[in-house]
């Protein structure tokens, strides 16, 4: 198997996370804009989040959100490569994750139903620990 193939989900979950940091952007930078809103006003998240509508906040909540258990998948991947331990279970196991990600970026960035989000948060995070389990099973 080409182990190199674990590289392309990674990437797909950075081309993700660059995305909802444009789309946080263009939603937030045009409302203060518009609002004129002075930067003194805003200079820390919590004075920016009490300054603009909650839906603007959305994308912000998740781009940090994609800075917390995907470290790990990160992580995971890159070990996974350079012990050369890619197979076809972590393959599909990582495109999951990533479909199951980008499910709750945009959930979370449009509509916001946490029943949904939950869910798709849940099974990624799921995914992601069946993972992390089977690589220090495999390990020790």
């Amino acid at each position: 198997m080409n182990q190199q193939l674990i590289v392309q989900p990674v990437v797909a979950l950075m081309l993700l996370t660059l995305l909802v940091w444009l789309y946080m952007y263009a939603k937030r930078i045009p409302y203060i804009v518009g609002h004129k809103i002075p930067g003194k006003l805003i200079a820390t998240p919590e004075l920016l989040n009490a300054r603009l509508p909650q839906e603007l906040s959305y994308s912000s909540n998740n781009l940090k959100n994609l800075f917390e258990l995907p470290v790990i998948f990160y992580a995971l991947c890159l070990l996974l490569l350079v012990t050369q331990k890619v197979d076809v279970t972590y393959l599909y196991a990582a495109w999951t994750y990533v479909a199951l990600r980008t499910a709750h970026s945009l959930i979370q960035c449009t509509r916001n139903v946490v029943e949904q989000r939950f869910a798709a948060y849940l099974l990624s995070s799921l995914v992601l620990w069946f993972m992390v389990l089977r690589f220090a099973l495999a390990m020790f």
